[in-house]
């Protein structure tokens, strides 16, 4: 079952439930000569747009739709299947079809500011600071901030949260001969990408992309279960010739996508 579900009432309560969504469904169909599965697709996509329908909401069944339309099941079950394969539904096994969560998504070849993109969103953000800390550098450290061994750097562990639903960890190490002041500052109030770009503005950086599964404490800083799919971002930024930081950015797979445009030089 999708993880935070809504338990839908049984009985009378859950076919009234059902009834109203399939009215919704019927009225939103569009009078065109499109393809009956092309209609049903506007149908949904639009009632979710309009937000008739919300994030997690369950759909009626095939077998529903199909007695509400007098369709076959196979037109049907082509929407309901392109629709989750667009990420716009989500369909379990035995438990039924759902409205997805609409991905947070971050520009792949660019840096930004998580709390801005937030509120771009029309949303809140917010942190919790699990830890913020001056440390002497490991070797592994070390190398990824171009440093010494055993010179003085800052870690701090960060997870940024959209109304109050954790999306991503943060775990970072930061120069702190580039940036000496990172444990005084209230990321509570501004992010470490603000404090960063601005005492030692970025003018380049790296991504690894890869697709990871989340341990048990992450899992719990995440607010997921244990094992699920997450994105991992591990980025480092310049200023100049100088690394000043090295990121982990971890978000729960459901939540979060990367978005890269591509044109013409």
């Amino acid at each position: 079952m999708p993880v935070n579900a809504p338990k839908l009432d049984t009985g009378l309560n859950l076919k009234k439930q059902l009834s109203t969504v399939t009215q919704n469904l019927i009225d939103a169909l569009p009078a065109s000569s499109a393809p009956i599965y092309a209609r049903l697709k506007s149908a949904i996509v639009n009632n979710i747009a309009n937000a008739i329908w919300m994030p997690e909401q369950r759909l009626p069944s095939e077998s529903e739709i199909v007695r509400a339309l007098g369709v076959s099941r196979m037109t049907v079950n082509r929407a309901l299947r392109e629709l989750t394969a667009d990420g716009v539904l989500s369909r379990q096994q035995g438990v039924g079809t759902f409205v997805a969560h609409k991905k947070s998504h971050s520009a792949l070849f660019e840096v930004h500011n998580i709390a801005q993109e937030i509120a771009d969103r029309g949303n809140k953000h917010s942190v919790n600071i699990v830890s913020l800390q001056s440390v002497k550098s490991n070797s592994d450290q070390a190398l990824r901030l171009g440093v010494r061994t055993g010179e003085k750097i800052f870690e701090s562990i960060i997870i940024h949260l959209e109304n109050d639903t954790p999306i991503q960890l943060e775990e970072r190490i930061v120069n702190a001969q580039l940036a000496p002041d990172y444990d005084q500052q209230d990321f509570s109030q501004l992010t470490p990408y603000v404090y960063l770009n601005k005492v030692a503005p970025i003018s380049e950086g790296e991504h690894l992309v890869e697709a990871v599964s989340a341990n048990v404490s992450e899992a719990n800083m995440l607010n997921i279960s244990t094992h699920q799919a997450c994105l991992q971002i591990k980025r480092r930024t310049w200023s100049g010739k100088q690394i000043v930081t090295s990121a982990r950015l971890l978000s729960p797979g459901h939540l979060f996508q990367l978005f890269g445009h591509f044109g013409p030089k």
